[in-house]
């Protein structure tokens, strides 16, 4: 049976002209129905949410008219709206927490990890029978978990420099203390044990700060997966969203046959996949879910749809998945194209990259016909545009250089070094 599937998208709100975040939630809302457009923990997030879909290309439909929407809003106001897990630039003020008594208490009691809350995921729902289903569920689905990652990075910069990582979204979300793979449970009343005495200890306020990176969601009848960067592309989206669903049929299949989760207790070792997904993204090895040995990535994502094959077909997902996937296999990951687009120009080009992707479609020539930057400060070249042209005869573009963070895998600039190989995998 074909179940139904939602998307929740985090995005950036940048400021077009610099490039970089801003605290003006409030001015890219303004007008957009609530419930399906809203806040996040700061200002310089939004968060738009899709409806409840059992098509892929009725979902792919709806990601673009959102995404449209949002950056339609934005250019009112100079602004741009981007789907990334981290942006390359930021600016001090950013962090400015949205009023909200929950919000305000989080970052009172978590001090620097909400101050740098400056990350975007997506986060996708599928339908389950009954939230014992869901928790046994888990098991089986957990350690595919960290593949959906590696397909989803899209966050090597922060604040200027290169981190190494293709994700470093996941290792600034990974410091609150209840986010990660999610341990066993053998029902939902076990689930439900474990969240009451994290809430007692003080340690969270509520169930919906159970930041596990698969989880029954605490206020709709789903599975939801959370570990994912948010995708510039909205065919990365639909991509997740239908491995991720077959991944759920799969599990729920098993459940209802009586089958036992194939867990024998131990996680470790998914945090550690999870790691291994966040530092290589696609260009490298990942953990392989069936040996738990290093594989190369391409391979885990072939054998990965291999055996959800079934479930794709009767969903109908079969052909569009295969060919989604083989594009992201000879692409490479979001942060393999950002870090190429920074070697090649400078930070900016990559922020202009990232917003021409959210945008879909004809977004680089509309962000070039409709928005020209001024001189930077200090610097004496005239306005230019975001395709790299200058209206001015003999203007030169500004240019916003990669830091390096000293990791031993990155040469100054962010070019990747031998060590590390980063092309896409074959």
């Amino acid at each position: 049976m074909t179940l139904a599937v939602g998307v929740e998208e985090e995005f950036h709100v940048l400021e077009v002209e610099t490039g970089k975040l801003v605290p003006r939630a409030g001015d890219v809302l303004q007008g957009l129905p609530k419930g399906r457009f809203t806040t996040e923990l700061l200002q310089s997030i939004v968060e738009s949410n899709s409806d409840v879909h059992t098509t892929l290309d009725a979902l792919w439909a709806d990601l673009i008219q959102s995404r449209a929407r949002l950056g339609g809003s934005a250019a009112g106001h100079g602004l741009a709206v981007v789907a990334a897990g981290t942006v390359p630039l930021a600016d001090s003020g950013a962090d400015r927490v949205t009023p909200d008594r929950r919000y305000r208490h989080m970052v009172s009691e978590y001090r620097r990890i909400a101050d740098e809350q400056l990350i975007c995921g997506t986060h996708v729902h599928v339908d389950v029978p009954d939230r014992d289903t869901a928790v046994r569920a888990m098991c089986t689905i957990s350690p595919w978990v960290p593949v959906l990652l590696a397909l989803s990075a899209s966050s090597p910069f922060w604040a200027g420099a290169d981190t190494g990582y293709a994700s470093w979204r996941t290792m600034l979300w990974q410091r609150w203390p209840t986010a990660g793979p999610a341990g066993c449970f053998p029902d939902a009343a076990g689930y439900d044990t474990a969240v009451s005495e994290l809430i007692a200890s003080g340690v969270v306020t509520d169930p919906g700060m159970i930041y596990y990176d698969l989880r029954p969601s605490d206020h709709q009848p789903t599975l939801e997966l959370r570990v994912c960067d948010s995708s510039p592309s909205a065919e990365t989206v639909v991509l997740i969203a239908a491995i991720f669903r077959a991944l759920v049929m799969r599990a729920t299949a098993r459940v209802a046959a009586g089958g036992a989760p194939q867990c024998d207790g131990r996680h470790e070792w998914l945090r550690a996949a999870t790691w291994r997904a966040a530092r290589s993204g696609l260009e490298g090895d990942l953990v392989d879910p069936v040996s738990r040995r290093p594989a190369p990535a391409a391979r885990v994502v072939r054998t990965m749809l291999t055996r959800l094959r079934p479930e794709l077909e009767e969903c109908g997902d079969w052909a569009t998945v295969r060919e989604l996937t083989e594009k992201a296999i000879a692409d490479g990951s979001a942060a393999y194209r950002l870090r190429r687009t920074a070697a090649g120009e400078d930070l900016l080009a990559c922020v202009d990259e990232l917003i021409a992707l959210t945008r879909g479609p004809g977004g680089r020539a509309d962000l070039a016909q409709t928005v020209v930057r001024g001189p930077r400060p200090g610097c004496a070249a005239g306005p230019w545009s975001p395709s790299g042209a200058d209206p001015r005869p003999g203007a030169r573009r500004p240019r916003v250089p990669v830091r390096t963070v000293r990791c031993g895998t990155h040469t100054e600039g962010g070019t990747p070094c031998a060590a590390t190989p980063h092309s896409p995998a074959a």
